[in-house]
Parts: C-alpha cells; sequence; structure tokens
C-alpha cells in the first residue's frame, strides 16, 4: 500500500486562510501488481504510449509539468482508480 499526503495553507484572492489536504492511497494486488509497481509503472507506460502514438510530441529528457503530458497520463490513471482526493477547509483566524 502506498499512502501520500501533501497539506498546503493559502490565503485565496478573498484574504481567506485554507487549508487544503491532498490524498492518494494506492493498494497493490498481489506481490507483482504491487502499489508500488502501479504507481510507478502504470504512469511510465502510458507516457511511453502517448509518445509512440504521437500525443506527445516533446522529445528528450523533460520534467512532466506541462499540460501536454501531466493531463493525458493524469486522466488515463483516473480511470484505474488512481487519483488524489481533495479537500479544503477555510480556517479560523482565531486559531
Amino acid at each position: 500500500m502506498i499512502v501520500m499526503q501533501h497539506l498546503f495553507e493559502y490565503t485565496d484572492k478573498n484574504a481567506t486562510s485554507k487549508k487544503l489536504t491532498s490524498s492518494l492511497v494506492v493498494k497493490g494486488d498481489d506481490a507483482v501488481y504491487t502499489a508500488m509497481a502501479k504507481t510507478v509503472g502504470l504512469p511510465l507506460a502510458i507516457t511511453s504510449k502517448l509518445i509512440l502514438n504521437g500525443r506527445i510530441k516533446s522529445r528528450g529528457v523533460v520534467v512532466p509539468v506541462t499540460k501536454e503530458i501531466y493531463e493525458p497520463v493524469l486522466k488515463e490513471l483516473e480511470a484505474l482508480q488512481i487519483t488524489f482526493k481533495e479537500t479544503t477547509k477555510r480556517v479560523d483566524s482565531k486559531q
């Protein structure tokens, strides 16, 4: 099982303080199809397929922070139930 959680505190454009929690939980199926295999191998396989099909045009060593790369990869991961769940909570200014 892989558990990942990101915690963010920010102030929105209305000067409201908020906390954002983004969590990912992935369970492996067995000793071969582990959670690590899913979270590392699937994005690589999806990206390779997108390059071979001509949907990703970038070449060389590229950090996957462009929409051309991350949007289709995340969409396909979502279809495989690998997604972050996000919750936002307003922070009381009296705390």
